[in-house]
């Protein structure tokens, strides 16, 4: 037995949820455009990129930065600015919605906005949808509030276990952060 290192112990499930960001409610995630860019920095820089030899000649590369939390979204794979500044908008609330919180009790109603999404036991959306971040936060906060049970989530949010777990799987980064904090607290990982 000398010379074997032994897995970390779990944390208990309160201490892994501790070491979220949280923020108050609205999540930033699902605020109007408008008032979501009033809490951001948008920068347009030079990058590489499809385009050829004129590619780097003007800046359509947009960085936006979310200020209250230093979170950003970056785009630059069209030759639009306006294009790349939706996409990287679109990424920034990805972002916001998988690394930060807000705090919700399990028996809190799900929001009108998850109602018009819902088809059943299952949510039809494309991850490129405007309203898709602001989904995705909701059901990572109730599945936090769940200590990372999926069934309990899922029944909360009116779905199929495998429907949660498929909506993680359209934001990797959300599914990745869910894994990681279910082995943190002793439980076992998403496949």
């Amino acid at each position: 037995m000398t010379g074997e290192k032994l897995p970390p112990a779990p944390l208990p499930i309160g201490e892994v949820l501790a070491s979220l960001a949280m923020v108050d409610a609205p999540h930033p995630a699902a605020l109007p455009l408008e008032k979501l860019a009033r809490e951001c920095q948008i920068e347009f820089t030079r990058r590489g990129g499809p385009g050829g030899q004129h590619r780097n000649k003007v800046e359509t590369a947009v960085v936006i930065t979310h200020q209250p939390t230093g979170l950003a979204g970056q785009a630059s794979e069209t030759r639009s600015q306006d294009h790349n500044r939706e996409e990287a908008y679109q990424r920034l609330r990805i972002e916001l919605a998988t690394g930060l919180r807000t705090r919700r009790e399990p028996t809190a109603p799900i929001s009108p906005l998850w109602e018009k999404f819902r088809k059943g036991r299952a949510v039809q959306i494309n991850p490129g949808h405007p309203d898709f971040p602001a989904l995705l936060a909701e059901a990572l906060d109730l599945l936090l509030a769940c200590e990372l049970e999926y069934p309990l989530a899922a029944e909360k949010l009116a779905l199929s276990t495998t429907q949660l777990v498929r909506l993680l799987q359209l934001a990797p980064e959300a599914h990745r952060l869910v894994s990681q904090l279910r082995v943190a607290a002793g439980k076992r990982p998403l496949k």
